[in-house]
């Protein structure tokens, strides 16, 4: 999932949106201070000389505040599952990130993306330098190798900075003093060593072992390590438009694919600052997000829902489709977002704060998109955290909770009507499964099959069975502009 039409991050499943302290100076050389959490972890306090050892602040050091919040932040996503986006967003995210000047903050994202993409790579070429494995226990000092280990592998950083940088993060905590000359050691062999540790030795060494097993059940095994490799190249950013894409496509030097969307490739910097951005012309969505709200067709004079809304793609395309849309989400916080982002695209829909199972409409509707909350499996591409933030058990949860809000959505629909159920799962526990099940216990329901005349220049997407299901590696994968996809899934039905 790219950024948002504002510029931000949003929700995960979604496709949508767009102080600097002062540093204090130490002069004593002494222990450095270690405040803890409730978890007994360290703690980055705010300010960009936070958690500096004694002696020197941030200002004296350049670079070290960076490396010191990434391998937190490493720590608070790999060892207590804590999702990427909410930690490095520069308004609300970490107080050590938001503390941090703009340019450390790219840096700290950039080494947080890779340390995760490759983390199975890394972990490989770290034992290779190792003389015995790490401690027991040794959580924070395999963080600030993996953060410096990032830098020598696949980053544009000096590999003496990255090198110099760790040690003195391990100054920082008492648990990883006495490791500073492995560090030291182990580092240098890396950078000496790095044309051939970096290399990926098989493709599904950086999938985490559950997801892997999963994919490989459902994909096959050498399906599966080509979802694997995809994963390991960055998404493009995609953009719907309002009309007109293959002039879109033109004027910001990307590509029009056959769905409409443009694609820009690669992209470095805000998105606000590109044109069409303040006048409404575009907003952020993946060219696989963009296609579920495709299979109503023409909605002109319907009544329209969009039942999981927030933060409003979907909703977009509902509208522009000619549908009049009623939008609906639980959470009054994503549909403030929601009305700001069809404000910028001049667009009108009906917004409603509601729980689903409570939500009573006046009459039934003619269509009813539900993009249901889901593992976010289908976006690691976009965001390498989400192998490490959720696990099996939280696939099969979410989808106890897609199958029950499918049942609530359906009582919405009127006869005759149609129901796309859509995520961005690779999972078929969240996918197929969820609408089999659905179908095998509601008669009045039929699959309404998706034809390849619908979906242009995407038919290699769609199942025997007519349901639309993408995975990263179409499209090219890995071979520019036009290469790879969000993972997605949707099922039209019909209300007979």
């Amino acid at each position: 999932m790219s950024t948002g039409s504002d510029g931000r991050k949003p929700r995960r499943g979604g496709n949508f949106d767009a102080s600097r302290s002062a540093p204090r100076k130490r002069p004593l050389p002494g222990k450095a201070p270690v405040a803890a959490d409730r978890a007994g972890q360290p703690r980055i306090a705010a300010g960009p000389d936070a958690f500096v050892p004694d002696g020197y602040s941030a200002g004296d050091r350049p670079g070290l505040g960076a490396r010191l919040v990434a391998a937190k932040l490493l720590s608070a996503i790999v060892d207590a599952k804590t999702s990427a986006d909410g930690l490095l967003d520069a308004k609300g995210g970490h107080s050590g990130f938001r503390a941090l000047e703009r340019r450390d903050q790219g840096l700290v994202k950039a080494i947080i993306l890779t340390a995760l993409r490759f983390r199975g790579t890394i972990d490989r070429a770290l034992d290779a330098c190792l003389d015995r494995p790490l401690p027991p226990n040794a959580a924070a000092l395999k963080h600030i190798l993996h953060v410096g280990a990032a830098q020598i592998l696949f980053l544009d950083v000096p590999d003496s900075a990255a090198v110099d940088l760790a040690v003195a993060s391990s100054g920082v905590d008492s648990r990883s003093q006495r490791f500073s000359g492995m560090i030291n050691a182990v580092l240098r062999r890396l950078s000496r060593e790095k044309e051939t540790l970096r290399v990926v030795a098989k493709p599904g060494e950086n999938m985490p072992e559950w997801l892997m097993r999963r994919l490989v059940a459902t994909y096959g095994a050498a399906r599966a390590d080509a979802i694997a490799l995809a994963h390991l190249s960055p998404a493009s950013l995609d953009l719907s438009v309002k009309g007109d894409p293959a002039s879109w496509a033109e004027r910001l030097g990307g590509v029009a694919l056959t769905s409409g969307t443009v694609r820009l490739g690669s992209f470095d910097g805000p998105v606000t600052d590109l044109p069409g951005f303040a006048t409404g012309e575009w907003w952020v969505q993946d060219a696989a997000a963009a296609l579920p709200a495709k299979l109503f067709g023409d909605l002109s004079g319907k009544r329209v829902a969009d039942v999981c809304a927030a933060p409003g793609g979907k909703t977009a395309q509902l509208i522009l489709a000619g549908g009049r849309v009623t939008a609906l989400d639980i959470n009054a916080n994503r549909m403030k977002r929601l009305k700001e982002n069809l404000a910028r695209l001049s667009l009108e829909a009906e917004t409603v704060v509601a729980d689903l199972s409570a939500y009573e409409p006046d009459a039934p509707f003619d269509a009813i998109l539900l993009d249901a909350p889901c593992s976010s499996t289908g976006t690691i591409r976009r965001h390498p955290d989400v192998g490490y933030t959720k696990d099996a058990a939280e696939v099969d949860k979410l989808a106890a909770v897609q199958a029950r809000l499918l049942g609530e959505a359906a009582r919405l629909l009127a006869p005759g009507g149609r129901l796309v159920f859509s995520n961005c799962s690779l999972d078929r526990a969240e996918g197929e499964d969820v609408v089999a099940a659905f179908l095998a216990a509601r008669p009045d329901f039929a699959r309404d099959p998706v034809t390849a005349a619908e979906l242009p220049g995407f038919e290699f997407a769609l199942t025997p069975e007519g349901d639309l299901r993408t995975t990263p590696e179409m499209l090219g994968a890995g071979e520019g502009a036009e290469g790879g996809l969000d993972g997605f899934y949707a099922a039209r039905l019909k209300r007979l």
